[in-house]
């Protein structure tokens, strides 16, 4: 399923101990709409918890890391578990992004098509969500939420 990584937890420590930076690309950069992005790659290589990254081939045409749209992320502080549990991130790939096999995606505090960048990525997810090509558009919506 979705998973945690080492990374992402250290990243929720963080910011439970000493609070999160605005600054892009430390590994303790907020998941806020300026820094956070959904990343899409092609391999279906199975999702383990000490993986920093996609496993589509770096700086292949075959991944993609897209900001969040405006007002993304979002979370509605609460008292119940419909709201105050989760957390709703958005990123829209336009038809010239991201056009092949979707197998895998991943949350990441960092946006640049590059590994070489610093920042943590949250979770990751290998499935199967289609191919996506030119002729399309797809708004991609993750909810994360703690059971």
């Amino acid at each position: 399923g979705n998973l945690l990584v080492f990374g992402g937890a250290d990243v929720l420590w963080l910011g439970l101990r000493t609070g999160l930076s605005a600054t892009t690309g430390l590994g303790n950069t907020l998941f806020n709409n300026a820094n956070a992005g959904i990343a899409v790659g092609d391999s279906n290589t199975a999702a383990v918890n000490t993986q920093t990254d996609l496993q589509a081939t770096t700086a292949s045409t075959n991944r993609h890391t897209k900001a969040m749209d405006a007002t993304y992320p979002t979370h509605t502080t609460g008292t119940g578990s419909s709201t105050s549990s989760k957390i709703v991130f958005k990123a829209t790939f336009s038809s010239s992004q991201a056009n092949f096999v979707w197998n895998e995606w991943a949350i990441k505090n960092r946006v640049g098509q590059t590994a070489a960048l610093a920042g943590r990525m949250l979770n990751r997810k290998v499935e199967n969500l289609g191919t996506k090509t030119s002729a399309a558009t797809w708004a991609f919506t993750v909810t994360l939420s703690l059971a």
